[in-house]
């Protein structure tokens, strides 16, 4: 049992809250298993729609940690960076025909050209870890919403840990991939994807600036 007070305990997670940043760039340094698994188990304690899973007989969320340079993560590659290429081909043909969805996807359009002008997806093999989280599909379809949850304390802990974190927000789109689903040995079409990337940053990052509260909060009556 901790010794901290409650006091204590606010201090030290606002701290973390706030030095929470997204890290893209990573030294060689490879984390440990240990601290690797620390993470997990963060991610593993976080909250789930329990209703939309119920009666599943086993876990409904699983983790895969793919090593930078190891084989399974040069076959994993080019399939993400295959999906970027589809989403921004087929993001093209959508906005011929809708210069307000033009208008609307302009950042995520120039995302997606970066990254096929890179040849590569940030994070998968430019982190010592990536790292895919699985979550079984129910009913009604929050498994992202779940998977959020799940990421967002894995981000903390790592944030808590001197790691860098990133997102990989490509790996939702894997979820139909069957290539993709057999290397991690799941069905395809029955789980829900998310990934991300962590190792030593590069850099330390300032913490992050949002509005004041009251700026952006209403109290109603």
């Amino acid at each position: 049992m901790t010794t901290l007070t409650s006091e204590q305990k606010n201090v030290v997670l606002d701290e973390i809250i706030l030095e929470r940043r997204t890290h893209r760039r990573f030294n060689e340094e490879m984390p440990s298993d240990d601290r690797v698994c620390e993470i997990i188990r963060a991610g593993l304690h976080a909250p789930f729609a329990g209703a939309a899973v119920a009666g599943e007989k086993d876990y409904f969320r699983r983790f895969f940690v793919i090593r930078k340079n190891s084989e399974t993560m040069n076959s994993l590659k080019p399939l993400l960076f295959g999906e970027v290429v589809r989403m921004a081909s087929d993001l093209d043909r959508a906005v011929e025909k809708s210069e307000h969805l033009r208008t609307q996807a302009i950042g995520f359009i120039a995302r997606l050209a970066m990254i096929k002008k890179m040849g590569s997806v940030p994070g998968v093999g430019t982190a010592p870890f990536f790292i895919v989280i699985a979550e079984k599909k129910g009913f009604p379809p929050v498994e992202q919403e779940s998977l959020a949850h799940c990421l967002e304390n894995m981000w903390l802990k790592a944030t808590a840990l001197g790691l860098g974190f990133q997102l990989v927000s490509v790996t939702a789109q894997m979820a139909d991939n069957d290539e993709f689903c057999q290397i991690l040995g799941l069905q395809s079409g029955t789980w829900g994807f998310m990934g991300c990337a962590i190792g030593y940053p590069v850099e330390k990052l300032s913490a992050s600036v949002r509005p004041a509260v009251s700026d952006v909060t209403t109290w109603l009556r």
